[in-house]
């Protein structure tokens, strides 16, 4: 095996992307849905390969540029995806949650600080148990922030690079309680409490019309059809299209054939009998009247109307508040149907009731006049782009960085948002200006997972590695059980508080509020368990807003916690 690590010290690009591959691999495997994921796999993988080879005398360690790099471009990301929800959760019922969000992030942040200087804890202890009790992955690069910064004070004897291991090693002690614990908590708090959520659920399915959010694979059924029938029907001919729409409400013609030549779909034009009539509407209703108009016929000609899909971002201000039920009576009603409905990044279950919100994003699919039409009422029109404008890019992390280069004396020292949390922030101002204007600065979404989901494994690997062979010196089963106790409560008691302050203050539904915890702790995994224990998809509702402002506060934490349990 000496052979073995000696080529990987050799290699350090082996090394890296043997330990990440390796870290996904673990990250995958589950016991009845529960696992480690990416990210802690890549701590115990690079910290495991590193003490393992510091047992035949060869020193592992990767280059502090490279893990800085991928650590700020894994920030970036993160502000380029809560950006929107998180401008947009400081009004209206964002407030509620944001102020759940901030509830749960404080008191874990509180707890962590306490509990490291109760017990003593040696330096770097506070920022990885935030970290891993949190399961912000994020605060790990925060915390190691403030002891590169110079503003945390290393006890005689003590080097950058054990506080980094001892980052490392409470991360890893207190993430797999951090992880299920919130998971069991979320999945069975309302039962705890003697609340019914199921029932709740469906309550709020049938007030607001949502339907099921897993339920939209792929399958034979479109909501919206275009069909071409003969006009035959004595009762119809003669009638303009203005008339026509009038007695029959609930359908389009969208495009009239005579004599071989489109005639298109002029409100005074008058039906003929031998027309052919492209007609649109919902599919209930163009399975409903079949004698209205006459045969159906496929006539290429007729149906060759142009179709549109788009992403259309809502801000114009006359729109938000209005349930999708409030434009049943517009003129293109019928001529499109909304397919997914995106909030702060995370799709929504939506229904005829669901009121829209400020950088909603809705994607649509229809008749193109109908589509250009529907977003000049709500807001601007996205068309889909999978090119990344990197000159964005780059001005966002300059910007960035400049801002990182701010500080201010606190704490006896200077102190700022420093580069990662200058870089969140520029992520959080570009994504919301982007959001707005949609004409530059795209970033798809497959690359800003790149972003993140690479930024952030490829950092925590590279820190593992370098921990890994002073973590022997470090690790004693008292100090150990001391951190996870820590952990544990900082897991555990923060949901509680949230769910009692939800409930019985600001009244939130059960089902909903289930999503509110586990954006409060910006962690996906609680959510997705609440909904399968109820049946229903109503706890993604309450998740976005908490998930986006958590997300920010936690990871900045990390940095306050390493100051604050001096």
């Amino acid at each position: 095996m000496q052979g073995f690590f000696t080529f990987l010290q050799q290699n350090p690009y082996l090394l890296l992307f043997f330990t990440v591959g390796l870290a996904v691999w673990i990250g995958r495997a589950n016991v009845k849905g529960y696992g480690l994921g990416m990210v802690a796999g890549a701590i115990v993988v690079g910290a495991g390969l590193s003490v393992w080879a510091s047992t035949y005398g060869v020193k592992l360690e990767l280059n502090n540029f490279a893990k800085s790099l991928f650590y700020y471009l894994f920030m970036y990301g993160v502000g380029l995806r809560v950006g929107p929800s998180f401008v947009n959760s400081l009004g209206g019922d964002g407030l509620k949650f944001t102020v759940l969000a901030v509830v749960s992030s404080v008191i874990g942040l509180t707890l962590v600080v306490v509990g490291a200087k109760l017990f003593d804890l040696p330096v770097g202890a506070a920022g990885g148990m935030l970290a891993g009790s949190q399961t912000m992955s994020a605060a790990i690069g925060s915390a190691e922030q403030a002891v590169t910064a110079g503003v945390v004070k290393l006890p005689a004897g003590m080097t950058p690079e054990a506080a980094s291991g001892m980052i490392a090693l409470s991360y890893g002690i207190t993430y797999i309680w951090g992880t299920v614990g919130i998971i069991l908590i979320c999945k069975y708090l309302p039962r705890w409490w003697g609340v019914d959520a199921r029932t709740a659920a469906k309550q709020y399915e049938k007030e607001f019309g949502v339907k099921d959010l897993e339920g939209g694979g792929l399958t034979g059924y479109r909501q919206f059809g275009l069909r071409a029938y003969r006009l035959e029907n004595p009762a119809t001919v003669g009638l303009s299209i203005a008339k026509f729409r009038m007695m029959n409400p609930e359908y389009r013609i969208v495009n009239v054939g005579r004599d071989g030549e489109p005639q298109g779909a002029d409100p005074e034009l008058v039906l003929q009998k031998g027309d052919i009539i492209a007609l649109g509407g919902s599919t209930e209703h163009l399975t409903e009247k079949m004698g209205l108009i006459g045969p159906e016929v496929a006539d290429a000609q007729t149906l060759g109307i142009p179709m549109d899909q788009a992403e259309i971002v809502v801000f114009n201000k006359d729109v938000v508040g209005r349930t999708f039920e409030s434009f049943r009576e517009t003129a293109i009603a019928g001529q499109l149907q909304v397919t997914k409905v995106e909030r702060g990044g995370v799709q929504i279950p939506a229904g005829l009731k669901t009121q829209l919100q400020r950088m909603d994003i809705v994607s649509v699919v229809g008749l193109k006049g109908a589509v250009n039409e529907l977003g000049e009422m709500w807001g601007r029109i996205a068309r889909t782009n999978t090119s990344t404008d990197l000159l964005t890019l780059s001005a966002g992390m300059i910007i960035g960085f400049l801002i990182g280069m701010i500080d201010f004396p606190a704490f006896g020292a200077k102190i700022g948002l420093g580069n990662a949390g200058g870089l969140l922030l520029s992520g959080v101002l570009v994504s919301s200006i982007v959001s707005r204007l949609r004409f530059f600065g795209n970033t798809p979404n497959a690359a800003r997972n790149v972003l993140e989901d690479l930024g952030l494994v490829v950092f925590v690997a590279i820190v593992g590695i370098n921990a890994g062979a002073g973590l022997l010196s470090q690790l004693t089963g008292a100090v150990a059980l001391k951190i996870f106790i820590v952990g544990f409560i900082a897991c555990t008691i923060p949901p509680f508080i949230v769910w009692a302050i939800g409930y019985h203050i600001f009244k939130i539904n059960p089902a909903v509020l289930m999503g509110g915890v586990a954006g409060a702790r910006s962690h996906s995994g609680p959510c997705r368990e609440a909904a399968v224990e109820i049946q229903s998809t109503v706890p993604w509702i309450g998740f976005p807003v908490g998930y986006a402002v958590s997300g920010i506060l936690l990871t900045v934490f990390g940095y306050f916690a390493m100051i604050l349990a001096q």
